[in-house]
């Protein structure tokens, strides 16, 4: 009991800024102190770092009973595919992904498992299979229980992550079917030393692709580089900017506003981030989600996706290059100063 009362008091003081909207480093440049060292280790490797979670998950539904943002389903295919964003914890989303013919469902990074199970019962479907991005718990926190409110329910994840739960190990390239849902893997390292990305086949529904991003790619913004560099995190970035324009993006958080705030100070002449920032305020007020969101727009109004784009460089205090003097260390030095700069942005109130 004791060291989880130290462990407590020890996280109050740095695990809020890991994790959660804090402003932890983890750059190029910066080196992460020691405390952040520890604050990381114990939450993303010890059971402590659960214990944390679950006094967050419980602190959220205090605050929001109803889920931190309005979410609504999103159906294809003559209804056939229904995809549901559930908001939980402060700010992440989970997603039940649907073959609502066979009343069989996969549910993506699922942290609050009692969200998920309500979910589940209201809709009258059978959960058969957990998909998760990465080992942290924001993300993880719901695999075991999941596992014991259904038992031999397979929990899908990277080989390397330590993903709590893991039963079903996933490398690059694999492919996942559950009732007639095909999910393929993509290997996005960076963010974690495992981070995977999941992107659905929308064609037997006469829909586009989906992607779920977990913390790799949000609206109008990327996660940071907590186990790799920014080298590791572009390779990542461009493996999904390079699907098609219509690839569906289905993000781990709800970081819309603050991410296009900040890219507004980098591109403030760029109408596309201007038009999606004043939609975005529209729909926050409301407390209603910003997701979906597809690749095609990413690539208009996301400067992470921009690293090739003189004034973005510039932005950032690079020297300019036009496009054929533009290389990869060029572009990973450009993202590594985004994500630090946006690591230290406060929005104004």
């Amino acid at each position: 009991m004791f060291f989880y009362v130290v462990a407590g008091v020890t996280m109050g003081l740095g695990l809020y800024c890991v994790i959660t909207r804090g402003r932890g480093r983890s750059s190029r440049r910066s080196r992460p102190s020691l405390l952040f060292t520890v604050m990381y280790w114990l939450y993303s490797k010890t059971h402590v770092g659960y214990w944390y979670h679950r006094h967050l998950l419980t602190k959220a539904r205090e605050k929001y009973p109803d889920g931190h943002s309005v979410t609504s389903a999103v159906t294809f295919g003559g209804l056939y595919l229904k995809i549901q964003p559930v908001a939980i914890v402060s700010d992440n989303y989970s997603y039940v992904v649907m073959n609502t013919k066979r009343r069989i469902a996969v549910v993506v990074d699922p942290s609050d498992p009692e969200a998920v199970q309500a979910y589940v019962k209201q809709e009258g479907i059978q959960l058969a299979a957990v998909l998760t991005t990465h080992k942290h718990w924001d993300h993880s926190g719901g695999n075991h229980a999941l596992k014991r409110m259904f038992p031999g329910l397979p929990i899908y994840g990277s080989a390397t992550d330590g993903v709590p739960g893991l039963t079903n190990p996933v490398l690059d390239g694999d492919m996942i079917q559950v009732g007639g849902l095909e999910f393929h893997v993509m290997s996005t390292p960076g963010h974690t030393v495992g981070h995977v990305v999941y992107q659905l086949d929308g064609a037997p529904f006469q829909a586009p692709d989906s992607l779920f991003t977990g913390d790799l790619l949000f609206i109008g913004g990327c996660g940071r580089t907590f186990e790799g560099d920014a080298a590791t995190m572009l390779k990542s970035l461009e493996k999904v900017s390079s699907q098609p324009d219509n690839t569906i993006i289905w993000p781990g958080h709800e970081y819309t506003l603050e991410n296009l705030l900040y890219g507004e100070t980098i591109d403030g002449d760029n109408e596309n981030i201007r038009e999606k920032l004043r939609w975005t305020k529209d729909r926050r007020k409301a407390r209603m989600a910003t997701c979906p969101s597809t690749v095609g727009d990413e690539k208009q109004h996301n400067v992470f996706l921009r690293t090739r784009d003189p004034a973005v460089a510039e932005a950032v205090g690079m020297a300019t290059r036009r496009l054929t003097g533009v290389t990869e260390e060029f572009q990973a030095s450009v993202l590594a100063e985004l994500r630090e700069m946006k690591d230290k942005f406060k929005v104004s109130t």
